[in-house]
């Protein structure tokens, strides 16, 4: 495969749309739980769980070939977002149609101390976070809330977001909040849409060109005879982004090496997207980084102690559970916070309050019949 057919596929990315479905983290159906305890268990005075489930279609042919015998069974292939390090514990099963699913899981005495141990990473970084537990006293009941922020990795492109629209139009595109289209027809959000894709899609352009674009000046020695030299490849950076762009509204739409091989009438710079070679490899790579951030999809679920009294920027599901629909391109414009609080009934303090109740009506009563 060539670097511009892989690209090619990519095109549908600019839109931002069902990316989601090419990615090794979707397609493992990777989803991380967090169990909040807020009583504890075990020698722990607050003990947290964090849990991480994936799946995959195994052969019994394939497991025989890959399970060897005093190692861990793990589903695979490995999902590239996780980062296995973080975990202590793990069991994996075979359910029906070959799909073999593990789960590792860790527990861990603070919130804060889970998140030191992210189990979630992006091109090989973990994945950063920080969580706090609120925990405040009633008297009938115990009010918990949990917070977990998840650190901005815009920086992972080069140029940023923000040089080509306003901060709104940037959270909406990517992560649906403020609401830009609220109370809008579909033809006034349509055309509201149509004014912001073509900035997202401008700055996506110029970042995979500038990614390209440094890696052939940074590789420039491995060109054999080219047709100009560093400097003045440099100098007509500008002229071959307007032509390749030319070619098509999006970049990722287009025949890189064909556009090439026409701007500098030589077929010098196809060892940079022909796959079986090294430089070709390694700028795959490069683009691969760069669009890594989209194809990140965990589904996170929270489990709180009690009940639910507010989901925050969550959806309560019908077993009690918040889910949070983590994503690489909430990821991009900010950080992204998520949180939620629930009531925990205090069971001993109704029974306290009760016994009290019954003995001041017995004293209440011993002193009216005395």
């Amino acid at each position: 495969m060539k670097t511009s057919n892989l690209i090619h596929k990519f095109s549908l990315l600019i839109g931002l749309v069902g990316i989601l479905l090419l990615t090794s983290c979707y397609q493992s159906r990777v989803a991380m739980n967090t169990i909040i305890e807020g009583d504890g268990h075990g020698n722990f005075k607050n003990h947290n769980f964090r849990e991480i489930t994936y799946s995959n279609v195994m052969s019994q042919e394939m497991r025989d070939s890959l399970w060897v015998k005093g190692k861990p069974a793990w589903s695979q292939p490995m999902p590239e977002c996780l980062n296995i390090a973080a975990f202590c514990s793990s069991e994996t099963e075979v359910g029906e149609g070959d799909t073999v699913t593990t789960i590792f899981w860790c527990p861990f005495e603070t919130v804060e101390k889970m998140c030191e141990q992210s189990p979630l990473q992006l091109n090989g970084v973990r994945l950063r976070s920080n969580a706090k537990l609120d925990k405040r006293f009633r008297w009938f009941y115990t009010e918990y809330t949990f917070t977990e922020t998840f650190y901005c990795v815009g920086d992972t492109f080069k140029l940023p977001v923000t040089n080509y629209a306003d901060k709104a139009e940037i959270s909406y595109w990517f992560t649906g909040r403020p609401n830009l289209v609220e109370g809008m027809s579909g033809a006034e959000a349509s055309q509201k849409l149509s004014q912001m894709e073509p900035k997202i899609t401008k700055w996506l352009n110029e970042n995979l060109f500038k990614t390209g674009f440094d890696f052939i000046v940074a590789h420039y020695d491995s060109i054999a005879n080219p047709p100009v030299s560093r400097e003045q490849f440099v100098e007509l950076r500008d002229s071959l982004a307007n032509y390749l762009l030319s070619q098509g509204n999006e970049l990722l739409g287009i025949n890189i090496e064909d556009a090439f091989r026409d701007f500098f009438h030589s077929n010098a710079y196809a060892i940079f997207f022909n796959d079986n070679n090294p430089s070709g490899q390694a700028l795959n790579q490069e683009f691969l980084n760069s669009m890594n951030i989209f194809w990140f999809n965990v589904p996170y679920t929270l489990t709180m102690p009690g009940t639910v009294i507010d989901p925050g920027n969550g959806t309560l599901q019908p077993d009690g559970t918040v889910f949070y629909p983590l994503t690489g391109e909430r990821l991009i414009p900010q950080d992204y916070v998520i949180t939620a609080t629930s009531r925990k009934m205090n069971l001993w303090a109704w029974i306290v309050s009760v016994l009290v109740i019954l003995l001041a009506l017995g004293s209440f009563v011993y002193r009216r019949k005395k």
